[in-house]
């Protein structure tokens, strides 16, 4: 252990991160020369929401090179329903036992984080949505958040470690503006030394009345206001925000945008989408509820064989050409015109397709277009 209470790459991957019941189960299992070829499947029996996103699977695949197994998968970025299998691992089960904490860890979070986003993205419609919440988060796991988010449709992410390509967004915090004698004095400093590439985008609740201090970052240039206020403070905050929209207005700032941010869940967006420009989304991304996956073996020996409340037997899921989804035996015929979502990503250890950060995102953007169309 290091200086900080974090886990090291070199004990995640060395499996010496998991339940210790996994430990003590190898080491009867050895004991005992068993040692089955088994095939797993992740799948979620039931989900926050009718649908989630897929993520992942990348720290999985580079979790899983060089052990003697198989890994099929959807593509990171897939949509998926309860039940359906989204990964399924085939190998000797002491090769890769385990790991299963690590796998699932893996998953359920990156996928939580990502399904969040995805439903706020749509929520937002055509709102620019960005992702504030790593402070929520042990910074340790700063990079996996915001490339979940990012993965889900956010529009940029806050934190400094996003993983590169994604692009970064934000605009000051309140302890800057009190840092000086009046807000306007920040306001001032900010448009005057930050680079141009910066929006101007001025935090207005500080001090004053919300509207009073938005008219006044507008005059110092403001290009956007945010409205950040505590939850405790709010009131109504729609009679807030059109008020200073109002105020804005008739002051000539029609162009000045309103930027929302602080503690924004996604009934708060579809609430203020019509009055608001943007949104900031700390916890409802960040602190998403995970997705709760699990590894159950379907095959043992290469026979159908599950626990109780599982599907026993390999399973394939089939977009079908009417836009439907079907879960069938991988032994079964495939629907005429359907395609096959798990596909091959590690063979006997090799990787052979690997997760693209922005294809998945595509993805995911080109679901909720769908979604978006179909109301």
């Amino acid at each position: 252990m290091g200086r900080f209470q974090i886990v090291g790459e070199d004990a995640i991957r060395s499996g010496k991160c998991t339940d210790i019941y996994f430990q003590r189960v190898a080491g009867v299992l050895e004991a005992d020369d068993v040692n089955p070829h088994v095939t797993m499947e992740v799948t979620a029996a039931a989900l926050p929401d009718p649908w989630g996103v897929f993520c992942g699977l990348d720290d999985v695949i580079r979790l899983l090179e060089g052990l003697p197994v198989d890994v099929d998968a959807m593509p990171e970025g897939s949509v998926f329903s309860a039940n359906e299998p989204v990964l399924r691992i085939s190998g000797r089960y002491r090769d890769f036992a385990v790991y299963e904490t690590t796998i699932l860890g893996f998953l359920c979070h990156a996928s939580g984080v990502a399904s969040a986003a995805a439903h706020i993205r749509l929520a937002a419609r055509d709102r620019p949505v960005f992702s504030f919440g790593s402070r929520r988060q042990h910074p340790a796991i700063a990079a996996m958040i915001e490339r979940a988010a990012w993965i889900g449709g956010v529009d940029a992410a806050s934190n400094t470690c996003a993983p590169e390509g994604i692009p970064l967004a934000g605009t000051m915090p309140h302890a800057f503006v009190m840092c000086y004698p009046q807000p306007e004095d920040a306001w001032r400093a900010f448009a005057r030394e930050a680079g141009p590439e910066v929006p101007r985008i001025m935090l207005c609740d500080t001090l004053s009345d919300e509207k009073v201090e938005a008219v006044r970052a507008a005059e110092c240039g403001a290009t956007a206001v945010r409205l950040d206020t505590p939850r405790s403070r709010r009131g109504d905050m729609r009679a807030i925000i059109e008020e200073v929209r109002w105020e804005l207005d008739v002051h000539g700032y029609s162009d000045v945008k309103i930027f929302l941010s602080g503690g924004l869940s996604r009934e708060d967006v579809v609430a203020y989408r019509d009055v608001a420009d943007a949104f900031g989304i700390g916890g409802a991304i960040a602190n998403a509820p995970v997705i709760d996956f699990s590894l159950d073996i379907v095959e043992i020996e290469r026979r159908p064989y599950a626990k109780r409340g599982k599907r026993s037997g390999v399973k394939q899921v089939y977009a079908t050409a009417g836009g439907g989804r079907v879960t069938l035996p991988l032994t079964a015929p495939a629907p005429e015109g359907a395609t096959a979502l798990l596909s091959p990503h590690v063979r006997q250890g090799a990787i052979v397709a690997r997760p693209n950060m922005d294809d998945a995102r595509e993805r995911v953007l080109s679901r909720l277009s769908s979604l978006a169309r179909e109301g």
